[in-house]
C-alpha cells in the first residue's frame, strides 16, 4: 500500500453506515496501538480476527487483509510485525477515500 489515497467503492444501500464504521475503525486502530503498547497479543488478535470479519462485509477487502495479518502476527507474539501491520492500518485509514455506487 501506498501513500495514495486508497478508493473504496461501496454500495449506495451502505452510505449511511459507513461513517460509523469508519469511526469504529478509528476506535479500533486506537486499541489495536494501546494493545501493542501492552504487548497484548490475545486482545490484538481477537481484534485482528474482528477485523476479518467485518472488512468484507462492508466492501472493506483491505481491512479483511490487514486483520489476517494482524491476527497471524498476534497468534506468533511478533511484535515488529504488528507494528508494521498496525501503522499500515493507520495510514490506510488515513487515506481512505469512499466513494458510493
Amino acid at each position: 500500500m501506498t501513500q495514495d489515497a486508497h478508493t473504496v467503492k461501496i454500495s449506495k444501500d451502505l452510505e449511511d453506515l459507513i461513517p460509523t464504521y469508519l469511526a469504529n475503525r478509528k476506535k479500533e486502530l486506537d486499541s489495536l496501538r494501546q494493545a501493542l503498547e501492552a504487548a497484548d497479543f490475545e486482545q490484538i488478535r481477537q481484534i485482528g480476527h474482528r477485523m476479518r470479519g467485518v472488512g468484507v462485509s462492508y466492501g472493506f477487502d483491505d481491512v479483511t487483509s490487514l486483520g489476517k495479518l494482524i491476527e497471524e502476527a498476534a497468534k506468533a507474539s511478533d511484535k515488529a510485525a504488528l507494528a508494521k501491520h498496525v501503522g499500515t492500518y493507520g495510514e490506510y485509514l488515513s487515506n481512505l477515500r469512499v466513494t458510493y455506487e
